[in-house]
């Protein structure tokens, strides 16, 4: 038990030590086993050789990838200037409704009210002022860390455009060398492991990349639902950029607990105290709707696409996020998957056997 152990944790410190150097080759081997079909594709129906099929396969991913990020951008810097006149309309608005409230007679009495008091308790003057500084200050330097913290997450962002670029080029490289290779890789593979070794790695490989590839398929569905939910429901009320707002608010909805609510119930809040009452109910009605719609679509989507279980899948998620943040809520539900694939594939049968008797039995 004790060489089981020791095995099991040198392999887990090699693998958390390697994968620092070596993650960009293993995002090659995922691409180039993604584009496994397209190659196939291109093998079979155009007659191309292997390197051809595997080149013109990569540079459709490139071309697709580059023009989905451009497009993003360009949405995304329309989307800010949209934003920042929105902005202007909004800080407009609530100097006037701020002059309203002022010039209203209960406030314009409760004014006379407290002046009377400052009359009548001039000690307290200096007291309250300070209190309404410090305030004052401490909005003032929330503010500024704000700003500071958007302004320096933009620039972390350009400063790691030639860091990324650079590891973008070794991926679609080394994917293109594993692809190019992949059947003498995959049998020198087989032929260096023992053969039971190989049928249970194939095992659980199998389950995994069902469940895996399930669980981001599950994922998508339940953002796509989400997303055009809201874009009918913006649509019918007549809110402008409804596709892009949509789309925003389905990938929100990956966050825990929140979801939907992150984005819809701050809109619901602006919108009734901006006084329109038909905009706010009409999102209060659409957020009901999401919400429902989920609760019934949910259960069914993961169960058929990942095989877990909603509460085990919630558990997992939270456990994600409690020892690895936010990167967890990923991290969670994969552990959980990994695990359900090398449970059917009876490898935690086979390490108790052989902790048990010295040698793996039928």
């Amino acid at each position: 038990m004790f060489l089981v152990a020791a095995a099991l944790s040198a392999s887990a410190l090699l693998v958390w030590w390697t994968i620092p150097f070596l993650y960009p080759f293993l995002l090659g081997w995922l691409l180039a086993y993604a584009l496994n079909p397209l190659v196939r594709f291109f093998q079979d129906k155009a007659r191309f050789p292997r390197w051809l099929a595997v080149g013109s396969a990569l540079l459709l991913f490139t071309a697709a990838s580059l023009a989905l990020i451009s497009f993003l951008v360009m949405r995304l810097v329309d989307e800010l200037m949209s934003l920042s006149g929105s902005l202007q309309e909004l800080i407009a608005w609530g100097e006037s409704s701020f002059r309203a409230l002022i010039a209203k007679p209960e406030i314009q009495s409760m004014i006379g009210d407290i002046n009377d008091f400052y009359r009548a308790n001039p000690d307290y003057k200096e007291t309250i002022h300070s209190g309404l500084s410090n305030t004052a200050q401490a909005i003032t330097h929330a503010g500024t860390e704000l700003v500071g913290l958007l302004l320096g997450g933009i620039v972390r962002v350009l400063y790691s455009l030639p860091a990324v670029a650079t590891i973008a080029v070794v991926v679609l490289l080394a994917s293109f060398f594993i692809g190019k290779d992949w059947e003498k890789y995959t049998r020198k593979i087989k032929l260096s492991l023992p053969r039971g070794l190989v049928r249970r790695t194939g095992t659980v490989w199998t389950d995994l990349r069902h469940a895996l590839f399930g669980y981001l398929r599950a994922q998508l569905i339940m953002i796509s639902i989400t997303a055009g939910f809201v874009i009918l429901g913006l649509w019918i009320l007549g809110v402008r950029h409804a596709l892009s707002i949509g789309l925003l608010i389905g990938f929100v909805d990956l966050l825990p607990y929140l979801g939907v609510g992150a984005a819809m119930i701050p809109w619901i809040a602006y919108a009734f105290l901006s006084g329109d009452w038909h905009l706010g109910t009409g999102l209060s009605i659409l957020y009901a709707i999401v919400l429902i719609a989920r609760q019934f679509i949910e259960p069914k989507v993961l169960a058929s696409s990942v095989g877990l279980e909603p509460l085990s899948t919630l558990v997992a998620m939270f456990v994600g996020l409690q020892l690895f943040g936010i990167a967890g809520l990923i991290v969670g539900p994969i552990l959980m998957v990994v695990l359900a694939a090398c449970r059917r594939a009876h490898v935690f049968r086979d390490i108790g056997r052989y902790v048990k008797y010295g040698r793996k039995r039928a």
